[in-house]
């Protein structure tokens, strides 16, 4: 399923759509200087549940951190749960 799921970056959002799926998935965050993003929502609609959509854009956002050179605040519960998951990501994690 990964590798039908597309993540673009919007202003604020990044969101995840799947092909046969009209809604998509997204993940919002303000800006608070350009070293600092705090996550706060993740949205999953019904019609993708279970299908990896969420760890998808919580990858996403992870790796988009690394590349821009930026960090995250996870004030979202399912990215605040992931980052429990995921040690490896305390590189790009500032705990709020």
């Amino acid at each position: 399923m990964s590798d039908e799921i597309r993540i673009t970056r919007e202003e604020r959002r990044y969101v995840a759509r799947v092909a046969g799926f009209p809604e998509p998935a997204e993940m919002t965050f303000s800006r608070v200087n350009d070293e600092l993003i705090i996550v706060d929502h993740t949205g999953v609609p019904d019609s993708l549940a279970g299908k990896g959509v969420g760890k998808a854009l919580a990858n996403h956002v992870i790796e988009d951190a690394r590349a821009r050179g930026f960090k995250i605040i996870p004030l979202c519960p399912f990215l605040a749960a992931q980052v429990k998951k995921h040690p490896e990501w305390n590189d790009v994690i500032k705990q709020p």
